[in-house]
């Protein structure tokens, strides 16, 4: 389960390069080699049944994930982009007194008490003399913890059972019709549920060649990988492939051997993926997932895809749209996304009560997204129930605000927020970050607004003209922050005076 792929492919073909990352290249033998030495390594080091993961994704972390497995014990990535409050939490929560890293993050562990492992001054690893003596961990076994980015508070544990992870790359296999021989790149971190599904699980069960770039995101590099290797797979957030589409001396000729670039952990905008597919001729296959539902639980396909949707749910899973009692909802109708099926977690580790909070007697994960279902079962996300603006008792979608504002010909990027307000309860307020030598306007924009249909209490009353916005280690905008921004300055400098009209 899980890791006989790797020793099967080690077996029939020892000598092909299973991956190539920033330290070299490694040989299917030479990363069954690896795995089997660092299983042996942590079985004598410790006692604890978790180990901490504090790699960039690399040909280490492969060998290090697959060989705590054989160790018989349960894999905890951690986030190296965490703050040190985020990380103590993490290794005290787990349980883990000994990480695998290298010695440029061992630094991030230097006041934590724990056994430190550093890959980079271990001895050379012999290969395996015959088959290794592989463990048979029951479906139920904990494989993985993976921790939440921490976007709403402390990361949360999130527990993953051999059963989880084995039926999401296999139902995700079988959704993105993976046939032949496919080269993966893999740009996104190994800690992120999106690069552990599409960039390790998913390649080294199909036995396919990898191509790491653990050492930081850099659009020319990607794109040079991607034609000097024929890379076929690719899994990226959508702000990566809004830095691919400017680059300058890049185009469709140096993608022409994409099968799927597939985007994720958060929504896509319009302007990414359509200035994506005219730059390269290649479309953005949009998907869905979660770390409760280890990574893409709905994504887009060649063959089965939709603009503006996150695709349709993979085998073995539902989807329910349920309104605020649980019953679900017609098609065409927005309410929370409730998802089902062999791949959703075990649990939160250590929170009983957000546990039951979220998962139901008959199986059902709340997600806490809004979506609805298109007649031919695609699904588009709304937005996010926590983030919902309540203007006088009507509720605002913030993605569909943030769509139009995307649409305006000046702005690269925006976000909506509540505002507080004494009399409506909330209004809208937009962070808005302009695109390269333009200098769109607070009226501008409100006259776009206007222009598309938008309702005049939906319009936003702030605007804020921002560089950036504040984002989560996977590229997440933080909207927490921006709300406890904006409701700690007060009223937003405004180019006019703007009413604010009743919605009722």
């Amino acid at each position: 389960m899980l890791f006989e792929p790797l020793f099967m492919h080690a077996a029939q073909k020892p000598g092909d390069v299973a991956i190539l990352d920033d330290r070299g290249q490694n040989t299917w033998q030479q990363l069954a080699a690896m795995t089997v030495g660092i299983g042996a390594l942590l079985a004598s080091q410790t006692q604890q049944p978790r180990v901490g993961i504090l790699l960039p994704a690399s040909a280490a972390f492969v060998a290090s994930f697959y060989g705590t497995m054989l160790a018989g014990k349960t894999v905890v990535p951690i986030n190296f982009l965490l703050g040190d409050k985020e990380i103590a939490h993490i290794i005290k929560d787990s349980g883990i007194d000994t990480v695998l890293t290298v010695t440029p993050l061992a630094a991030k562990l230097q006041n934590a008490p724990l056994k430190i492992i550093d890959l980079l001054n271990l001895p050379p690893i012999a290969p395996p003399a015959g088959p290794p003596k592989l463990p048979t961990p029951a479906p139920t076994d904990i494989a993985v913890i993976m921790y939440t980015s921490g976007t709403a508070g402390l990361p949360k544990g999130v527990i993953l059972t051999y059963n989880n992870l084995q039926a999401d790359v296999n139902a995700a296999i079988e959704h993105a019709q993976l046939k032949g021989k496919h080269n993966f790149l893999g740009i996104l971190p190994l800690f992120h549920s999106t690069g552990m599904l599409a960039t390790l699980l998913a390649p080294i069960q199909l036995g396919s060649h990898i191509v790491y770039q653990g050492g930081g995101f850099r659009p020319n590099h990607v794109a040079k990988a991607i034609r000097e290797h024929n890379i076929s797979i690719i899994a990226a957030v959508p702000s990566m492939y809004g830095a691919m589409i400017r680059l300058k001396d890049y185009g469709p000729d140096d993608l022409k051997s994409l099968y799927a670039a597939i985007s994720g952990g958060e929504p896509c905008a319009a302007v990414i993926r359509e200035g994506f597919e005219k730059k390269f001729n290649q479309p953005i296959y949009e998907g869905y997932g979660l770390s409760e539902t280890i990574g893409p639980i709905a994504f887009n396909v060649p063959g089965h895809y939709r603009a503006g949707s996150v695709g349709k749910i993979i085998p073995t899973a539902h989807v329910r749209i349920a309104d605020e009692q649980g019953n679900p909802l017609p098609q065409g109708q927005s309410g929370e996304i409730w998802l089902k099926g062999p791949m959703i977690m075990k649990g939160y580790n250590n929170l009983p009560q957000e546990t039951a909070a979220v998962l139901t007697p008959d199986g059902y994960f709340k997600t806490g997204d809004l979506g609805m279902l298109d007649a031919d079962g695609y699904l588009f996300i709304t937005g996010r129930k926590k983030d919902q603006i309540n203007v006088s008792g009507e509720k605002v979608s913030p993605r569909e605000i943030e769509d139009i504002l995307n649409q305006h010909p000046g702005v690269a990027e925006s976000a909506v927020v509540g505002k507080k307000d004494a009399s409506r309860g909330e209004v809208v307020a937009a962070f808005v970050i302009p695109k390269e030598g333009q200098t769109p306007t607070a009226d501008d924009l409100r006259t776009f607004c206007r222009d598309q249909g938008m309702i005049q209490w939906k319009i936003p009353r702030d605007i804020q003209f921002v560089p950036d916005l504040p984002r989560s280690p996977t590229g997440k905008v933080l909207k927490r922050q921006l709300v406890e921004q904006i409701n700690a300055i007060g009223e937003l400098k405004r180019a006019d005076a703007f009413p604010a009209p009743s919605p009722l």
